[in-house]
C-alpha cells in the first residue's frame, strides 16, 4: 500500500522521479570508477552524464542535445587520454530517445538516433572497440527503448483522448441539465406572468366597475370588492406557489461563457478529444445581445458534438461566425464518416440536438438549414438577427 501510495505521488512530480533516476545512473557509473586510469575526469564525466536525465522531461529536446554532446565528449576524452573506460551512465542514451519518442515526436528521436550513430562509429573508430558487438548492442538497446517509447506513447495518447472524450461527454451532459433547468424556469416564469397578468386585469375591470355602481348600485360595487379581494387571494396562492418552485432549484453557479472566448473554449474542448478544428470569427462578436451569443455559442457546441459523434475515427470540422449588418451567420462542415466507440461504448446523444438548435433559432428570430451534402459532410448553416423583439 505505502509502496503503491509513493507511486501515485510520483506520478505528479516528474522532476522528482527523474532526478531519483539520475542519481540511480550515478551510482551505476560509479561501479566503473575501478577500470579507469583517469579517476578524476571518470568522476567528472560521471558526474555529468546522468544530469540530463533528470530535466528530461521538463526540457526533453534541450536535454537530449546536451546528453548527446556530453557522450561524444565522453568519448573524444578518453580518446585523447588512452582511457578505455567504459560508463554504464551512457545507458541514458536511451533512456533519452525513449523520452524524445513519447513525449515529443518521432522526428525528434530518428534525429538523436542519427546522433547515436554517430557516436557509436566514433566510439568504434577511436576507442578500438569491437564493431560486432557494439553495433549490436547498440542498436538492439535502442531498438528497445524505441519501441517501448512507441507502446507506450499510444497508450498515453489513446488514455488521453479517451479521458477528453468523457470530459466532453460530462461537460454535454451538464449543459443539457442547465438547459432543462432554464426551461423549467422560463415555463415558470410565463406561468407566473399568466397568474399576474390574469389577476390584475380582474382587479382593474372590477375596481372600475365598483367605483361607478358604489352609488347607484350598492350590492354590485359590494359583489365587485368581493370578486376583487377573492382574486387577490387566489393570485397569492398561486404567486407563493411559484416562490415555492423557484426556491426548490439552485440557479448554477457559473453561467456559460459566451462571445469569441466561449466558442474558444468549446473549440479547445474539442481539439481535446481528436477533433481537428479551424475557427474563423469575423466581426465584433463580444458587444452583441446576450441572447444572440448564447444562441451561436449553443449551435457551434451542439455541431460540434454532433460531429465528434458521427463523423468517424479522423474527423474535422470547419467553424465559421461572421457578424454582419443586421444577423450573425453561423456556418458548422465537418468531413463526414462513421462514428466511433471508447470503452464505455459509443458517445450516444438524445437524438434532440437538431431538433433543439432549431427551436432556439426559432425562437431568436433566426433560421437555420442542416444536411448532408453530395460529398457525404454534414452541413449546419444559421442566420440570426441582431435584434431581437419579444412577442406576448
Amino acid at each position: 500500500m505505502v509502496v503503491r501510495r509513493f507511486s501515485l505521488w510520483l506520478r505528479g512530480k516528474p522532476l522528482v522521479a527523474d532526478s531519483m533516476l539520475a542519481f540511480g545512473l550515478l551510482l551505476l557509473d560509479m561501479t566503473g570508477l575501478a577500470d579507469s586510469d583517469e579517476k578524476v575526469v571518470y568522476l567528472v564525466i560521471g558526474g555529468l552524464l546522468p544530469l540530463p536525465v533528470a530535466f528530461r522531461r521538463a526540457y526533453p529536446r534541450a536535454m537530449a542535445a546536451l546528453l548527446l554532446l556530453f557522450a561524444i565528449t565522453t568519448t573524444l576524452v578518453n580518446h585523447l587520454l588512452g582511457d578505455h573506460s567504459i560508463h554504464p551512465a551512457l545507458l541514458a542514451l536511451g533512456i533519452m530517445l525513449y523520452t524524445l519518442v513519447a513525449y515529443v515526436g518521432r522526428v525528434e528521436g530518428l534525429l538523436l538516433a542519427l546522433g547515436l550513430a554517430v557516436d557509436s562509429a566514433l566510439s568504434v573508430t577511436l576507442l578500438d572497440q569491437p564493431v560486432l558487438s557494439t553495433v549490436a548492442f547498440g542498436a538492439l538497446f535502442y531498438a528497445l527503448c524505441w519501441t517501448l517509447a512507441e507502446f507506450n506513447g499510444a497508450r498515453h495518447a489513446y488514455d488521453a483522448e479517451v479521458a477528453a472524450r468523457l470530459a466532453v461527454a460530462d461537460y454535454d451532459r451538464e449543459r443539457r441539465t442547465h438547459e432543462a433547468v432554464a426551461l423549467e424556469r422560463t415555463r415558470i416564469a410565463r406561468e407566473l406572468h399568466d397568474v399576474v397578468a390574469h389577476a390584475v386585469s380582474v382587479i382593474i375591470v372590477q375596481a372600475d366597475g365598483a367605483g361607478y355602481a358604489l352609488r347607484r348600485d350598492p350590492d354590485a360595487a359590494e359583489q365587485a370588492v368581493h370578486t376583487i379581494a377573492s382574486t387577490g387571494r387566489e393570485a397569492l396562492r398561486e404567486l407563493r406557489r411559484t416562490v415555492a418552485l423557484l426556491r426548490t432549484e439552485h440557479a448554477p453557479d457559473q453561467l456559460p461563457q459566451h462571445g469569441t472566448a466561449g466558442l474558444a473554449r468549446v473549440v479547445e474542448m474539442m481539439r481535446g478529444t481528436g477533433l481537428a478544428v479551424e475557427l474563423e470569427l469575423t466581426g465584433e462578436l463580444d458587444t452583441i445581445a446576450p441572447e444572440v451569443s448564447l444562441g451561436v455559442h449553443r449551435i457551434v457546441q451542439e455541431s460540434l458534438t454532433n460531429t465528434l459523434r458521427h463523423a468517424g475515427a479522423h474527423p474535422k470540422a470547419w467553424v465559421r461566425v461572421q457578424r454582419r449588418v443586421t444577423d450573425v451567420l453561423v456556418e458548422v462542415t465537418d468531413s463526414g464518416g462513421v462514428p466511433v466507440t471508447v470503452p464505455a461504448g459509443p458517445i450516444r446523444g438524445s437524438g434532440l440536438g437538431l431538433v433543439g438548435m432549431r427551436e432556439r433559432v426559432a425562437v431568436l428570430g433566426g433560421t437555420l438549414s442542416a444536411g448532408r451534402r453530395h460529398d457525404g459532410a454534414w452541413h449546419v448553416l444559421a442566420t440570426i438577427p441582431l435584434s431581437i423583439e419579444s412577442v406576448e
